[in-house]
């Protein structure tokens, strides 16, 4: 069974394929059943392959495929290889099953648009390149995957472009993220100029041979993946592409947060935690990056009147706790909340497509409320999935993901209580701004009714979803509640589980903390967005208020900066060089050829006796030259 793993990637390249070369010509119910289908039989064989991987395991924990050599170059010699253990296949299911869910939701999403076939040809690319990324055994072919979901997520937030301003969404996007991908491409270059290989396994086998603990090139490339990590999954500084991307069709953005493109970083960290172990320093900025981002965009998410917006945000702090988890050691933690975000973010995206398509793609939630009797599905599917965001205990999935990586910050020897405070201030971040755009969309009262309800193909997959949000959970209960860690031991055999040191407090003593401060949050939002929402307005109405309220509003300020470090220099340089002065070189060139050209065709004057006198001249001239030298 594992031999049919390159189906697993080329099923969807090939649908992809098809539906560029043939999709103008297609039907649309052709098109759909293409666009998904092709997902769906991915998932499927996803599935048997990783019943065949769990009941009979292979040799070693992982099972590499190797298909053919991409190149040979002076020994260097890459191939198209696919590389399964227990991580890439955690990530390989999830994102093949999210996938198909939003796949089946965007034919009835995307019904009357004239880019039907072309949106599923860009998401079914999309998904191929991120499979791609994550069964590649070596780095160069993660690297192609890598850059396939950027110029993927560049056409699918652009994909509307008729519209200026989605254009500049999706240049946005694809020049922040190539900042970190130069990053991660130098990277690269240090790793195979120090050890010689790309192939991720004898990589890491390399550098615990070759490099100390604390190496200072293990922490330069540490670092450097690093960069390319915050670039793809959106972490500070390079985290303000993310809430412009909310251009694109709600499916891409359920699908660029929830499977495939934020959580690339979040994968190439935990495949290469070999060198960060080596690297503490690295390590460390991985934690410290994850905190500060999810604090920050927990205050930004406060302030936006944006649907999507608001939930582009918590993806951003969300990835934030994940990276938390890395940087602590946390390894299996952070790729349980990998597994439980994409089941309650795609929810959340899902359930305010519907919201938005009710309400005349109306997304300021300031001009909806009263929604939960006229959309009961949304709004239930909003309650299961800001539950599951926010945390809420004992029931929903991402309480027990979130508070694993929680416990890992501090009880890990690497860990510090500082790293868990600014964590645990987070819950209640996230509580307080999940619960202030519930209580505004679909509490109060109803300002606009909304035009119609939606079909059972966007109805069925939030169904799916919300049932995932809750359950996704109870494979890794804490020890307080039985300690079943089956996913933990799960991939014990691609990560190393994390490492216990002296905590504070008891676990239980923690999570009660943890519990409380989402209550907390809870009871904030119902306070000053429901009960006494003319409190908050006041509030904000202030000096200060207003103030606090455009700096978090602007994300803290990040686009005003960039704007005048890099955009308006450049602008400033590409006017005072309009000529260019290196293409002066080679105009120069030309002119010189020109000048020659005109001088020597004087010459050609059709007499023949000056053509002789030259001719007896230049002889003699040549004889004489021979003659004295």
């Amino acid at each position: 069974m594992l031999h049919l793993l390159w189906l697993v990637p080329a099923i969807p390249f090939a649908s992809a394929a098809l539906l560029m070369i043939f999709g103008p010509r297609m039907d649309r119910r052709s098109a759909a059943f293409l666009g998904c289908g092709s997902i769906g039989l991915s998932a499927i064989i996803s599935l048997l392959i990783a019943w065949r991987f769990i009941a009979l395991p292979p040799a070693g924990g992982s099972y590499t495929q190797h298909l053919w050599t991409w190149m040979s170059v002076a020994g260097f010699q890459p191939g198209i290889s696919l590389y399964l253990d227990a991580l890439s296949l955690i990530f390989m299911i999830v994102v093949t099953f999210v996938s198909f869910f939003i796949h089946v939701y965007s034919v009835e999403y995307m019904e009357g648009d004239e880019g039907f076939s072309r949106f599923f040809a860009y998401m079914n690319l999309f998904v191929a390149s991120m499979i791609m990324l994550i069964l590649g055994d070596n780095l160069l072919l993660l690297y192609l995957g890598w850059e396939g979901v950027g110029v993927c997520s560049y056409l699918l937030i652009g994909f509307w472009y008729t519209d200026p301003k989605n254009g500049l969404a999706a240049q946005k996007a694809f020049i922040v993220t190539r900042v970190g991908d130069t990053a991660m491409a130098l990277g690269l270059f240090l790793l195979y100029q120090q050890l010689g290989t790309l192939t991720i396994q004898p990589l890491m086998d390399a550098a615990q041979k070759n490099w100390a603990h604390g190496s200072i090139y293990a922490t330069i490339a540490g670092l450097l993946l690093l960069g390319g990590a915050c670039g793809k999954s959106a972490q500070l500084p390079l985290q303000t592409w993310l809430p412009d991307a909310m251009a694109g069709p709600t499916p891409t953005s359920a699908l660029i947060h929830a499977a495939t493109m934020v959580t690339a970083g979040v994968y190439l960290i935990a495949r290469t935690h070999v060198l960060f172990a080596l690297a503490p320093v690295a390590q460390h900025a991985v934690a410290v990056v994850g905190v500060v981002t999810l604090i920050a965009a927990g205050f930004a998410a406060l302030t936006q009147d944006d649907i999507k917006r608001i939930l582009a945000y918590s993806t951003v702090s969300q990835i934030g706790y994940m990276f938390l988890g890395l940087g602590v050691g946390a390894w299996t933690a952070a790729i349980f909340h990998f597994m439980t975000h994409a089941f309650f973010k795609a929810l959340l995206f899902l359930a305010s497509g519907m919201v938005i398509t009710s309400m005349h793609h109306e997304q300021n939630i300031f001009k909806m409320g009263g929604l939960r009797k006229h959309l009961p599905l949304a709004y239930w599917a909003f309650v299961i999935g800001g539950s599951s965001l926010a945390g809420l205990p004992l029931i929903t999935a991402g309480f027990y993901s979130k508070g694993l990586i929680l416990w890992g910050t501090l009880s890990s020897p690497v860990g510090s209580s500082t790293l868990w405070f600014f964590g645990t201030v987070g819950v209640f971040m996230t509580s307080l701004y999940t619960f202030r755009l519930i209580f505004i969309t679909f509490h109060g009262e109803c300002h606009h009714p909304p035009s119609h309800k939606t079909g059972w193909l966007m109805g069925v997959p939030v169904i799916v979803l919300s049932t995932l949000s809750i359950i996704g959970g109870y494979v890794e209960l804490p020890s307080y509640l039985g300690n079943h860690p089956w996913f933990t031991n799960f991939l014990q055999s691609a990560l190393p589980a994390t490492a216990e040191g002296h905590a504070a407090m008891g676990e239980m003593g923690a999570e009660g903390l943890v519990i409380l401060t989402f209550f907390l949050g809870l009871a904030a939002a119902w306070y000053f967005f429901l009960k006494r929402r003319d409190l908050s307005e006041s509030l904000a109405a202030t000096g200060l208020g207003r103030l606090l309220h455009r700096w978090w509003y602007t994300d803290w300020g990040m686009d005003w900066l960039y704007d005048r470090l890099f955009v308006r220099p450049v602008n400033w340089l590409s006017r005072t060089n309009k000529s260019d002065a290196v293409d002066l070189i080679y105009t120069g060139a030309a002119a010189v050829t020109r000048v020659g050209w005109g001088s020597l065709s004087l010459t050609e004057t059709g007499r023949v006796r000056w053509y002789a006198t030259a001719l007896v001249l230049g002889t003699v001239i040549f004889l004489l030259i021979v003659a004295l030298l």
